[in-house]
This record gives C-alpha cells, sequence and structure tokens, in this order.
C-alpha cells in the first residue's frame, strides 16, 4: 500500500536514479537497431544536407529531437518518488509546431491547404514512425521499471512522448515532405499515438 512514509523513504533511497540511468543504455541501442532498419529499407533522403539549410526543414528534424530530449530527462526525473515535473515546459514545442503550421498556411492558396495537408505519404509516414518507436519504448518502460514514480501514467506518457519523438526524428531523415502543413499534423499524430500507448503501459507496468 502507498503511504507517505514509504514514498518518503523511496525518495531518499540514491540506488534508483542510478538503477534507471543505468538501464537505460539500452535506449539508444534500441532506437539505433530500429531506426537503422527503418532506414536501411527506405533510405536517407539524398538532399538532406541541402534541404537542412532552409530553416522550416531544419526545424522539422530538429524539433521532435529537442522533444524527445526533454522528454526523457522528464521521465527520469519522474522515475523518483514523490518528485514533480515542469511538464508545463513542453508547451514550447506544441506552440512552435502551431507556427510552423499558421506559417505553411499563408505560403499556401485556400484551395491547396486540403493538398499540402496530406502530402504523398501520410498513409505510410504515422505507422512507420509508431512501428519505429515500440522497440526504443520497451526498452525504455524497462528502465523505467527500475524507478518508483508515484504518477505511472504520466511516467508511462513521457517515456512513450519520448521515444515516438526521436523515432520521429530518424523518420524525418528520410521524409522529403516539407510542408509544414504535413509533417506538424502527421508527426505530431504519430507522436501523440505513442504517448498514449506509453500511458496505457506505464498504468501497467509502472505502479508498485
Amino acid at each position: 500500500m502507498r503511504t507517505d512514509d514509504l514514498i518518503r523513504a523511496l525518495a531518499a533511497d540514491k540506488v534508483q536514479p542510478a538503477s534507471v540511468g543505468s538501464r537505460l543504455a539500452l535506449l539508444p541501442l534500441a532506437l539505433l537497431v530500429a531506426g537503422g532498419l527503418l532506414l536501411g529499407i527506405i533510405g536517407i533522403r539524398p538532399d538532406l544536407g541541402a534541404a537542412l539549410m532552409a530553416p522550416v526543414t531544419a526545424l522539422k528534424n530538429l524539433l521532435p529531437l529537442a522533444l524527445g530530449l526533454v522528454a526523457l530527462i522528464l521521465a527520469v526525473r519522474l522515475a523518483r518518488p514523490g518528485v514533480s515535473v515542469p511538464v508545463a515546459g513542453l508547451v514550447v514545442f506544441p506552440l512552435v509546431a502551431a507556427a510552423l503550421f499558421a506559417y505553411g498556411l499563408t505560403q499556401m492558396q485556400m484551395a491547396d491547404w486540403g493538398r499540402g495537408l496530406m502530402g504523398r505519404t501520410a498513409a505510410f509516414c504515422v505507422p512507420a514512425i509508431v512501428l519505429t518507436a515500440l522497440l526504443p519504448l520497451v526498452a525504455a518502460m524497462r528502465a523505467m521499471r527500475a524507478g518508483a514514480s508515484t504518477d505511472p501514467q504520466r511516467s508511462g506518457a513521457l517515456t512513450g512522448l519520448a521515444c515516438g519523438a526521436l523515432a520521429t526524428a530518424i523518420y524525418a531523415l528520410h521524409c522529403n515532405e516539407d510542408n509544414p502543413l504535413f509533417f506538424v499534423t502527421w508527426y505530431g499524430l504519430a507522436i501523440l499515438i505513442v504517448a498514449g500507448i506509453g500511458a496505457i503501459l506505464g498504468r501497467r507496468l509502472l505502479r508498485w
């Protein structure tokens, strides 16, 4: 049974963070395997270097990477009992995404908004990202189980958010759909799906 005394005792335990951190060593390996498999099949866009010179395309690649790293840091902190994390700070990412989406609208005629939104690869983009995120999510959840989060659902959601965003950053190395209407919508949807899976798994697997 959870009690205040138990929470305080676990919070004082200095072993838990190291345990979570050491187990997280599997996460980069899982990302390497899953990402390598994905890019080995679909390839990296040949003009990636030149494309990244465009600010919008650079943000398309950097934004999910930054989101993934921040969410992972918050998830690791939340693995300690009784610790609160400033998840409100994550709002900067949807705000930047919304600004990119609005910019994309201004760059197209209204009649072309639907075409810009759907792009050419929407049906492939979301499942590719979600599937790429699954192995890293399993590795990250295994690490988080070494902690003792007092909010397992939020811990799981942050872990899923991190894995979904990092998988998106890998997929972006292939994707040549540089319209913000496209990547904000479909990248965002894929990340939210993985975050939702993480929340469900966290509620079941990270309870103590």
